[in-house]
């Protein structure tokens, strides 16, 4: 065994009904006397909560200041207010696109970010950034873009509606299936991923037969926790290539284009990762890693189709081109433009893998 793993510089709060505190702590923790507090309007309320005992110097929380895949004019007027407001800490409460715009602030400020998800995007535990521009979304990693803190709190999940919850714990899922062959991946991040996997495959059913209790919540938080800190150390394999052309193109919904995405991709590399492949079908407690990922499919009941997400047919081919241009060199199937359509057919039309 032969490997180099680095572990990424960021502290952790795991509590439920513990956020204002955790947050107020971080903040003072981090010297900010000036926060700016970013919010999609699904999280205003809380975030107001939460961020009742700091000296907020900016709320950027309106209507049209967070939107998914971080169009460029979106991070810049978030910039100009960060700037305009002498902001020292960017607060970001919500799901990934809230992560997401807090990010891009600090990717040209070096303002340091502190997160409180809202969602099991996972965004909060990497490095990773990304732009959209012109129909095409730009992604890549830098050390000020990751979060100094993050603040877990699954009762802020509560509120997330079960298809949302749902969907959104499939990206998770999706960053702990890509980081078992993704192109730095070492043994640390696939027993990271493998951990988030079980965590992930008990905890989100439990969310779908009772919404408000705090058990199925805390488990997939956790689950996406893991899932990020292996993905955010094994890189980005070609299910994420595959949802980040997707989501550019097309605009799709990011974490219900995850969800459709994923059992087409573990299908597609699984044969021709044989022992990723058994790690896979351990965690999820079934004899393959397809059939485990069928069954947990079956009773969460997500979106199976991409054309259900708003992807146009005639879209099919320019994606397939696309992805084949983006594909990761080290993928454990060669990726070629015939394969690659046929799958992103497959995952347009719903049908099973």
């Amino acid at each position: 065994m032969r490997f180099d793993h680095e572990t990424l510089p960021q502290r952790v709060r795991f509590a439920s009904r513990a956020a204002a505190a955790g947050l107020r702590t971080e903040v003072e923790l981090l010297g900010g006397l000036r926060p700016m507090v970013i919010a999609d309007p699904a999280a205003r309320a809380v975030a107001r909560e939460i961020s009742a005992g700091l000296p907020v110097a900016h709320w950027h929380d309106r209507d049209g200041d967070v939107v998914m895949h971080v169009p460029v004019a979106v991070a810049e007027r978030a910039r100009a207010a960060a700037a305009e407001h002498d902001v020292d800490v960017v607060v970001a409460v919500g799901g990934g696109s809230t992560t997401g715009l807090a990010k891009a602030v600090a990717l040209t400020s070096g303002i340091p970010v502190v997160a409180v998800p809202t969602t099991y995007a996972g965004s909060e535990a990497t490095a990773v950034w990304g732009l959209t521009e012109d129909a095409r979304k730009t992604t890549g990693t830098d050390p000020r873009v990751l979060p100094r803190a993050v603040v877990y709190d699954a009762a802020l999940t509560l509120t997330l509606p079960v298809g949302m919850s749902v969907a959104s714990g499939l990206n998770a899922l999706a960053h702990c299936v890509d980081s078992m062959w993704a192109p730095r991946t070492d043994p640390i991040d696939q027993a990271l991923a493998a951990e988030g996997v079980r965590a992930l495959r008990t905890g989100l059913p439990l969310i779908v037969k009772e919404p408000e209790g705090l058990d199925g919540r805390e488990r997939a938080l956790y689950g996406a926790y893991l899932s990020a800190t292996a993905f955010a150390s094994a890189g980005s394999g070609l299910h994420h290539k595959i949802c980040h052309v997707l989501g550019g193109m097309f605009d799709l919904p990011h974490a219900q284009t995850h969800a459709v995405v994923l059992p087409h991709v573990l299908a597609f590399n699984a044969p021709h990762a044989p022992e990723a492949e058994r790690r896979l079908a351990a965690a999820f407690d079934a004899p393959t890693a397809t059939a485990g990922l069928a069954l947990v499919y079956d009773e969460l009941d997500p979106p199976r189709a991409l054309r259900d997400l708003g992807m146009p047919e005639d879209g099919i081919t320019p994606a397939a081109e696309a992805i084949v241009a983006a594909a990761p060199p080290d993928n454990p199937r060669a990726v070629t433009l015939g394969p690659v359509r046929r799958l992103v057919r497959a995952a347009w039309e719903g049908a099973r893998p």
